[in-house]
């Protein structure tokens, strides 16, 4: 009986940690790896250029509401990806930061919350509850958008300039960090 304690408690202690990409980050800087993609131009039928989109971007999906989105339209635009999990503590401390960075950057950095490891209605109460209505949410649920980017744990961010270039940010932002890489790509 006292084995059975042992590992069941090891297990809650370990699922603790992991559940959300470990310990909690320390305040110093985020942890990135910058991707580098494709940024020649495509000319399209009407004469006009347009930035090919990144190799991360041509995905289809749903949204949390069931529209369909496609990565691909986001190309030639300043574009944050944050990817979220709707029991996931750090994503709840971070969604009230989010709505906010969405309503000041919103007319100049298009928003996509990528939410995955849960089921559509979880996301959808998630979206609901913080306020994040103001952008879409991919309902990432086989993971495939969080796998297209390298993504393996939550919050994590994809900040896509213009030109096509993609960085990947593995870690927590504080507001301040999420607002100096908004004013960039902007």
């Amino acid at each position: 009986m006292f084995g059975i304690r042992v590992v069941a408690g090891a297990f809650v202690v370990v699922a603790a940690l992991t559940a959300c990409g470990g310990p909690v980050s320390s305040p110093g800087p985020a942890s990135t790896s910058p991707a580098t993609t494709s940024s020649s131009a495509a000319v399209q039928p009407s004469g006009t250029s347009a930035v090919a989109a990144p190799e991360q971007l041509k995905f289809t999906a749903k949204t949390v509401d069931g529209k369909d989105i496609s990565g691909a339209d986001l190309a030639g635009k300043p574009v944050v990806l944050w990817f979220w999990a709707p029991w996931c503590p750090k994503c709840q401390r971070e969604a009230p930061g989010m709505a906010a960075a969405a309503e000041k950057h919103g007319e100049k950095v298009t928003f996509l919350g990528v939410a995955a490891l849960d089921q559509v209605p979880a996301m959808q109460q998630f979206v609901q509850r913080y306020g994040l209505q103001s952008f879409q949410h991919v309902a990432d649920v086989d993971s495939s958008v969080w796998k297209r980017f390298g993504v393996t744990a939550q919050p994590a961010y994809a900040f896509i300039g213009t030109s096509g270039q993609v960085e990947l940010v593995t870690s927590q932002l504080s507001e301040q960090d999420l607002a100096q890489r908004l004013s960039r790509l902007a």
